[in-house]
């Protein structure tokens, strides 16, 4: 058995989906809906369309000639082929913190840049910098030096 709070609200609901649906029908049995079909039939025989929104261009434009990577912007980078925005916001981060990258084998230190996506922008990259020293680099954290653990003190009894 519902409560006597809960048969209020199923009362006010049932209030208003009657109330509700007898707006619709009035609305309906007393519209006006030939001329208004008229009207819009009318609008479509003579051509009349809604202006379109201009859109936002998306895609930057696609760069003339080969992009350097060693000082173009996130717009220049994201502009190549198979380069989205944070790919791009990658590679130069990347580039600020560990300096040019020189080569292609230098652009592979970046995550998300293996060797088929060194294969797709072979031809639409340059390098004019030189790289840093290949020792200062360290290029994945997945090549970092692992932590030795130190050694639990029960380890430690003669």
């Amino acid at each position: 058995m519902p409560t006597p709070a809960e048969r209020k609200a199923l009362l006010f609901f049932a209030v208003v989906l009657v109330l509700g649906a007898s707006t619709r029908a009035y609305r309906v049995l007393h519209s006006r809906a030939p001329s208004e079909i008229k009207a819009a039939d009318s609008a479509r025989r003579s051509g009349l369309k809604k202006p379109k929104r201009e859109r936002k261009q998306r895609t930057p434009p696609k760069p003339s000639g080969p992009v350097d990577l060693d000082v173009a912007g996130e717009k220049e980078i994201e502009a190549l082929r198979h380069v989205g925005p944070t790919l791009a916001r990658r590679i130069v981060s990347d580039r600020d913190s560990f300096g040019p990258f020189g080569s292609m084998e230098g652009l592979r230190r970046v995550k998300g840049i293996g060797p088929s996506m060194v294969e797709k922008l072979d031809s639409s990259v340059t390098f004019s910098l030189v790289p840093r020293p290949t020792n200062t680099v360290i290029s994945r954290r997945s090549e970092l030096p692992k932590a030795r653990r130190k050694p639990h003190r029960r380890d430690m009894r003669p």
